[in-house]
């Protein structure tokens, strides 16, 4: 039985994780959660599942450090939203336990420094990103030395066929009705300008030490193909299952096993799938993704920063919902050379990044 940490319990990577646990009571016990502010439901989840402790945003990281060491886990699913999420992937692996990765702004903003500690500590970095998690069980099948090309597949949000005039008018609420996907509101908003897509592309590049010349974006609205690879041959191979996020999660937690589960198999009948090309000029959000992914630096992190404070002021009515991309494009026309040597350097370089944001905003 694989004992497992949920960081983030009460959003939706965490319920998902929670279902599996509640259906393959054999397999997995949750030991340990964390939660943002939610205190009533942390209360509920853990009377459920016995869990040994939880803790609350509030608790910080000194917490974060008391619960892994109280319960001991073999893994631990990260599934805290925004940067917030990277000194936890810390210290998880400092204590030498796999992590299942679904904060992205891990990768995004540090992934050198988390890889190499990885590589130090002896864990592993399993991602959970429906589009990663589909590019990792892929590259195990084909082999990473036979892949020439990653792609990513994107629902195009729920703006997918709305004019640029249009895009000017959305509100907030039009924002989080995302057609395939029930995610939390940054992620939602985020899928909507194309800047989670963008964040994925970053993630791509780092995780699978791709060009980002070879990792392409395709707008497939059915979500039903999570991500594509193409061989040295040209033949192209996908991962296909419903929108659901139980499977990556799942897939996560047995690796390097294949195992059987109780959820749905995915039925191939009386389905369309379309593909289309991603618009450049009316999402620009994904172009500036791959321009700071191509610059390095610290140019991911100020992306990442710039999107998080944009889309809080957003949520907020401050800002309109195109105002998003102005504000991350001004914040990356300053100077983001500098490549992090440190967590501390990273971290100095999101606060820049943030006030310059905020300044804009």
């Amino acid at each position: 039985m694989k004992k497992i940490l949920v960081l983030g319990a009460t959003g939706s990577i965490g319920s998902s994780t929670l279902d599996i646990a509640r259906n393959m009571k054999d397999d997995f016990k949750i030991v340990g959660i964390s939660a943002n502010k939610s205190k009533s439901k942390a209360e509920q989840i853990k009377n459920e599942f016995g869990c040994e402790a939880t803790l609350f945003s509030e608790d910080g990281i000194d917490g974060i450090k008391k619960i892994i060491d109280k319960t001991k886990p073999d893994i631990v699913v990260n599934g805290i939203s925004g940067s917030a999420g990277l000194e936890p992937s810390c210290i998880v692996l400092e204590n030498s336990i796999d992590l299942a990765l679904a904060n992205k702004e891990t990768v995004v903003m540090a992934w050198p420094l988390i890889k190499s500690l990885a590589e130090k500590k002896g864990a592993k970095i399993i991602p959970v990103d429906s589009e990663h998690s589909a590019v990792f069980c892929l590259i195990n099948q084909c082999g990473r030395e036979n892949i020439d090309e990653i792609i990513i597949t994107a629902s195009g949000g729920p703006f997918r066929n709305y004019t640029k005039e249009q895009l000017k008018n959305v509100t907030l609420e039009d924002a989080l009705n995302h057609p395939t996907w029930n995610m939390g509101p940054k992620i939602t908003i985020d899928s909507a300008t194309l800047a989670n897509k963008g964040l994925e592309v970053i993630e791509a590049t780092r995780l699978f030490d791709m060009d980002t010349k070879h990792v392409k974006v395709v707008v497939h609205p059915q979500s039903f193909v999570h991500s594509i690879v193409r061989t040295n041959d040209g033949m192209l191979y996908a991962q296909i299952s419903d929108p659901d996020m139980k499977h990556p999660i799942f897939q996560s937690l047995v690796y390097p096993e294949n195992k059987k589960n109780y959820l749905k198999p995915f039925d191939l009948f009386n389905k369309e799938l379309q593909f289309y090309k991603p618009r450049y000029d009316d999402f620009p959000m994904l172009s500036y993704a791959y321009e700071a992914a191509e610059k390095n630096g610290g140019y991911t992190i100020a992306f990442n920063a710039a999107n998080e404070i944009a889309v809080a002021a957003f949520t907020e009515r401050k800002i309109g919902f195109t105002d998003i991309q102005h504000v991350t494009q001004k914040t990356l026309e300053k100077d983001f050379t500098m490549s992090p040597e440190s967590f501390e350097d990273v971290l100095e370089i999101d606060r820049t990044a943030r006030k310059i944001a905020g300044e804009l905003v």
